[in-house]
């Protein structure tokens, strides 16, 4: 990255282009840089050089460019996206395309996108139809809750359970209906124009307010508190000290106890944008453990990169598929039949490989078990 800087190395290098490309983006080393460089920026500054000098003219590249700028820009195209992919989904026919190995005929890449969106689809015991009880009388502490494109998109029920726990531990919380993508993909695709112009309208769908927001998605929360450094000014930097996880935001009060969760042994495993770009993966793994009597047992690397990281699951799978396979290597280690983690993208992932794999491992995100242990406890009511 020096080199290019500086002058000394093309920004057209062979070399720069493979090593840029290659990293997953973790930013695990930033925890044990002694100078605390900010690689993360610095990784996303380059995918945007390489963008520039280097764009590449792959069918995959081409359509993320294309879905990037025409979808995932344009929030009613991309409401009728997912709205599609829910159907292909919820009708299984994801599934049963998949199985039956006519598209890995053509793309193995695609074969296993059609993995992906098939293990997006709800493993756990569902509360829906139900509205939380207050935890106490007094004036409910309020938050907003930034519900995110993938998360609103294939996950809409983690952001339920989010309001629904928030609801429970007395948070009053909203969401605004102006609120748009994080802007997370385009910067990991070197589209930092195109992650500006998203981050410039969640800062106008979240002012005038100094309230927290909520997040529930590691990738999201990274990318919100990096607003600061994308956009700048003082009202990035306000936007970006009122993001939270939801975990760290429930470790403001007391949580309440809930009741044991019948879904066997669980294990965690902690997002990298959770961990290193929001420094919450500790409070997330004590908010699954407030469930009581859980059946837990850790998991070896959990640190450690799932191989999803954003987009690099599709544009770099042989790399990204090795890095799968140690992480399904721990899970089976600790004999776990449900995993939990923080985000869609890491969710996704590691569904598909152990459904590639036909193993029998339930992925679902930390709140949905939080949600399901209040249900069983009573603390919500059915609907009006």
């Amino acid at each position: 990255m020096r080199a290019v800087a500086e002058g000394r190395l093309p920004n057209t290098s062979e070399s720069f282009g493979k090593h840029i490309d290659r990293c997953l983006g973790c930013r695990a080393c930033e925890q044990v840089c002694p100078a605390g460089v900010p690689y993360g920026q610095l990784l996303e500054a380059s995918r945007h050089e390489l963008l520039i000098a280097q764009p590449k003219q792959t069918l995959t590249h081409k359509l993320l460019r294309f879905a990037l700028k025409n979808v995932w820009s344009s929030p009613g195209r991309l409401r009728l996206f997912f709205r599609v992919s829910r159907l292909f989904r919820d009708l299984g026919l994801a599934s049963l395309l998949r199985k039956s190995g006519i598209v890995r005929l053509f793309s193995t890449r695609q074969h296993f996108a059609l993995a992906l969106l098939e293990s997006s689809r709800r493993q756990v015991r569902s509360t829906d139809k139900r509205r939380s009880s207050s935890k106490t009388e007094q004036a409910p502490a309020s938050v907003m809750l930034f519900k995110g494109c993938v998360g609103e998109g294939l996950f809409a029920r983690v952001n339920e359970a989010t309001k629904r726990v928030l609801e429970a531990n007395g948070f009053a919380v909203e969401s605004p209906e102006t609120q748009v993508c994080c802007g997370a993909l385009h910067a990991h695709a070197g589209d930092l124009d195109g992650a500006r112009q998203l981050a410039q309208q969640n800062l106008e769908a979240f002012a005038g307010s100094s309230t927290p927001i909520i997040t529930n998605a590691g990738g999201c929360g990274a990318m919100l508190v990096s607003y600061a450094h994308l956009v700048g000014g003082d009202e990035a930097q306000e936007f970006s000290c009122r993001v939270r996880d939801v975990a760290q935001q429930l470790d403001t009060v007391t949580m309440r106890s809930g009741e044991n969760v019948d879904e066997g042994v669980v294990s965690y495993d902690t997002s990298c944008h959770l961990l290193y770009g929001q420094h919450a993966g500790n409070a997330s793994l004590k908010m699954l453990k407030s469930i009581p009597d859980l059946n837990f047992s850790d998991l070896e690397g959990t640190e450690r990169c799932c191989g999803a990281a954003g987009i690099y699951n599709l544009l770099e799978p042989q790399m990204s598929g090795q890095v799968l396979q140690e992480k399904l290597r721990n899970i089976e280690a600790t004999g776990a039949t449900t995993l939990a983690t923080g985000n869609p993208g890491c969710q996704m992932h590691i569904g598909a490989g152990a459904c590639l794999e036909g193993k029998p491992l339930k992925v679902c995100h930390p709140i949905e078990l939080i949600d399901e242990s209040y249900s069983k406890a009573g603390f919500y009511s059915e609907k009006k």
